[in-house]
């Protein structure tokens, strides 16, 4: 019994995992297949170009549109060219700039040597709506100390014509004097703005002429209310003394306006222009 070999039941048995190659081949059954090849870019299809179909008739309407606006934009330039050639100057409202009511722009349109007077006679123009708004609160001073409603009126009404009258009667035509050259604006000019001057004149002094001369702040109102009211008069004082400013500055805009009138050969334009004029109307 000694040449005999007792197998240990308790001892662990070695396994050759190379002993049969053929039980770990890949089963045939399996259910996982192979994964795709990645492509090149890595992008995932995310760079890939989709084509969208484009509605036609969308496209045609859009095309429709934009030759309609060509050519209305064409007809605008072709009126525009129109007109400049014929001489008519679109003038659009920007002044003031908060609300524009009138148009106005002396550094683009008036020439340089002459942009200084024309600042000037706009001054005037200022001035005197300073001038007539302050004469409608010292005479509604004198309507609450003393009563008188017609005089207060009366202001207003100084004011409601003679603001815009100033502007369409004599400082348009200075403007569009010095803009075009034109002599028959600068007649309109002197015409009116010689009434402008009498105008202020005869509210720096106020004559008892229209009730009294209550209506305008001038220096003979000025005098009679300061023996009843202090308060009164000193306003009427203050009236005075801006209508003197604006007679003053008034008479040297127009000094300055006929030494430019004269020296630039427009007065002899206008005496030409009067003379055809009269010529035509006799024939």
């Amino acid at each position: 019994m000694a040449g005999s070999y007792d197998r240990n039941p308790f001892a662990e048995e070695e396994v050759n995992p190379f002993s049969n190659p053929g039980s770990f081949a890949p089963a045939t059954n399996s259910r996982l297949s192979t994964l795709p090849p990645e492509p090149a870019d890595f992008n995932y299809g995310y760079g890939a170009t989709i084509d969208i179909p484009v509605d036609t008739s969308c496209e045609k309407e859009l095309q429709a549109k934009e030759a309609e606006l060509n050519r209305r934009e064409q007809v605008v330039r072709r009126k525009e060219e129109a007109a400049a050639r014929a001489g008519i100057v679109l003038e659009e409202k920007n002044w003031p700039p908060f609300v524009p009511i009138i148009h106005h722009d002396i550094a683009n349109e008036i020439p340089i040597y002459l942009q200084r007077l024309q600042y000037v006679a706009f001054t005037t123009l200022l001035g005197l709506v300073l001038c007539l708004l302050w004469n409608i609160i010292a005479v509604t001073t004198a309507w609450i100390k003393f009563g008188g409603v017609k005089v207060w009126f009366l202001a207003v009404i100084y004011f409601i014509s003679g603001v815009p009258g100033a502007y369409v009667l004599w400082y348009r035509p200075l403007y569009r004097a010095f803009r075009r050259d034109s002599a028959l604006n600068f007649g309109w000019f002197f015409m009116f703005y010689l009434l402008h001057i009498g105008f202020c004149i005869f509210a720096a002094v106020a004559p008892p002429v229209v009730f009294k001369g209550d209506s305008l702040t001038g220096i003979l109102r000025a005098i009679d209310f300061m023996e009843y009211s202090a308060l009164v008069g000193i306003f009427y004082f203050i009236g005075f003394g801006l209508f003197c400013l604006e007679s003053l500055i008034s008479i040297w805009v127009i000094q300055q306006v006929y030494m430019y009138f004269r020296g630039s050969g427009k007065a002899a334009e206008m005496k030409r222009e009067a003379a055809r004029g009269a010529v035509r109307a006799a024939l």
